[in-house]
């Protein structure tokens, strides 16, 4: 099988080389990623059909996170992820370190009951009220007497 990577003068769409070299999952999505601006090649804005060349840096917005991509290799076909590593030097910088939570509702053991204001907290950290339906209310509608 003959491999399509290659170092030689010429160049690539970066659409065609975000998806080769799987930063993106589809072609439409890389596409899609420079048509809204996210996709930028050596602090330029891209368009899905710019090329690509040895040595450009491509800079990406996916996932929520920065991308900063030296290109080392041209590609025109999807490979394999050990061969498409190999076609680019990765300097972005590292993502956020995840922030150490406590899971919302959690109580300790032996704590006994929660009270009222403690449930109330519990529910507000679960997001209770965002699209979920809440207990019917008994507080009677004005102009109706009660039966």
């Amino acid at each position: 099988m003959v491999s399509e990577v290659g170092t030689e003068s010429g160049s690539v769409r970066v659409d065609v080389w975000l998806w080769a070299v799987r930063m993106v999952k589809t072609r439409s999505a890389a596409t899609a990623s420079c048509r809204a601006g996210h996709v930028r090649i050596n602090n330029a804005p891209a368009k899905a059909a710019a090329a690509v060349r040895v040595g450009d840096e491509v800079r990406l917005r996916h996932e929520g996170r920065d991308r900063v991509l030296v290109v080392r290799g041209l590609l025109r076909k999807r490979v394999g992820a050990p061969v498409a590593v190999t076609c680019y030097e990765d300097n972005s910088p590292p993502p956020p370190p995840r922030a150490a939570v406590a899971p919302a509702g959690v109580r300790d053991r032996g704590t006994g009951r929660p009270t009222k204001r403690d449930r109330r907290e519990m529910e507000r950290l679960r997001g209770a009220g965002l699209g979920m339906p809440q207990p019917p209310s008994y507080e009677w509608e004005a102009g109706r007497e009660r039966g």
